[in-house]
């Protein structure tokens, strides 16, 4: 299977455990947007023209990424087909603090059918977090997107938070069906360079009780 030209993809072999199911948009809701993004991306006047460009090893698929507000988007372009195959963006966290939120983003990402089960969303992630991103599901995660962070938990650590009132709490690498499916569950995965330690100190993250007990007994 073909890839970005970034590290290698990785699929998530565990069982998918019970989750929030996020709402999933129809192909064609997801392709007319797609096609307004790069009808855009041909307008000189736009601010989607003419934005930054990263070879891939797909023949014809290239990155054109841009940032703007402290959140980064990341769109896939197929050059040959003219089209825009999708795209993530590394969002802000409004749930989050003013001390946590330069060090945590939610990443969300549309794919057109066509493009889906390439591994690219996959990709765009393992591209922000060797930049050092680290990032944060949001309350609901479809199915495809729980496997896509269980498969990246392989190369980057993965660990559970509580997160309400704006406040983070560390619940562990692994939680109960019970507590996973509550909606102040949320997965964080530690991008390229960081710590647990480091992540908790910047963000102001505490320790659970249950957590810390977990991270003592190795």
């Amino acid at each position: 299977m073909p890839t970005l030209a970034l590290p290698a993809i990785r699929l998530a072999l565990g069982l998918v455990t019970e989750l929030r199911i996020d709402v999933n948009h129809t192909p064609d809701e997801v392709g007319s947007e797609l096609d307004a993004i790069r009808n855009r991306m041909s307008r000189s006047s736009d601010r989607l023209y003419g934005l930054p460009e990263v070879r891939t090893d797909i023949p014809g698929l290239v990155l054109r990424h841009r940032e703007a507000d402290g959140e980064y988007y990341v769109y896939v372009v197929d050059l040959r087909r003219d089209r825009v195959a999708g795209y993530t963006v590394f969002n802000r966290l409004i749930e989050v603090g003013r001390r946590a939120d330069p060090y945590l983003r939610a990443p969300h990402s549309k794919y057109a059918a066509p493009y889906q089960r390439m591994g690219l969303a996959t990709a765009v992630y393992r591209w922000g977090l060797d930049a050092g991103l680290c990032i944060m599901s949001g309350a609901r995660q479809s199915e495809g997107a729980h496997r896509l962070w269980l498969g990246l938990a392989r190369d980057y650590e993965l660990g559970y938070v509580d997160l309400r009132r704006k406040r983070l709490s560390y619940l562990g690498r692994a939680v109960d069906a019970a507590v996973l499916g509550d909606l102040h569950t949320r997965m964080v995965l530690l991008g390229r360079g960081w710590t647990l330690e480091r992540h908790m100190q910047a963000t102001g993250m505490t320790w659970s009780e249950g957590a810390r007990t977990q991270q003592e007994l190795g």
